[in-house]
C-alpha cells in the first residue's frame, strides 16, 4: 500500500502518508476503507468518511500502470454507495487547484466545482 501511496501522492507532507494515514483510518469507520488488488497487488484504493451530515472522499489513489481501466470509478461508485447506504445524502472532496487532470476525473463522474473556501488548521 506504501508504494501505491508514494507514487500517487509524491508530494504529500509526512503525516498524510500510508503508514499514519491507513492505521488512523482503520480506527475509525474502516468500513469505508476500500482497496482494489488485481492478482495480488494493490492497485488501488479510496478513504471516505461520513460525519452523520457529509461524507467526504480522501485518497483516492491508482498505480499508474493500472489507470484508464475504470478501477478509480469503481472505487468512487463503491464509495458512494457505502455512504448512501449510511444515508448520506452529499459528498465532498477536495482537489489541489493545480491538479486538473483529477478534476476533470471527478467531472466525468458528476462532480462539479462549489464556490467554496477550504480551510484546514493542523492540530499537530
Amino acid at each position: 500500500m506504501s508504494a501505491l501511496w508514494r507514487e500517487a501522492f509524491p508530494n504529500d507532507p509526512p503525516w498524510n502518508a500510508a503508514e499514519v494515514s491507513i492505521p488512523a483510518k482503520l480506527a475509525v469507520q474502516p468500513d469505508l476503507f476500500l482497496v482494489a488488488v488485481d492478482k495480488g497487488v494493490v492497485t488501488g484504493s479510496i478513504m471516505a468518511g461520513y460525519d452523520g451530515h457529509r461524507g467526504w472522499l480522501y485518497a483516492v489513489s491508482v498505480l499508474a500502470a493500472h489507470r484508464r481501466r475504470g478501477i478509480g470509478e469503481q472505487l468512487v461508485r463503491a464509495a458512494e454507495a457505502k455512504l448512501a447506504a449510511l444515508g448520506c445524502t452529499k459528498i465532498n472532496l477536495q482537489v489541489r487547484a493545480a491538479n486538473s487532470a483529477v478534476a476533470g476525473f471527478y467531472e466525468r463522474l458528476g462532480y462539479s466545482t462549489e464556490e467554496i473556501i477550504s480551510m484546514g488548521k493542523r492540530l499537530t
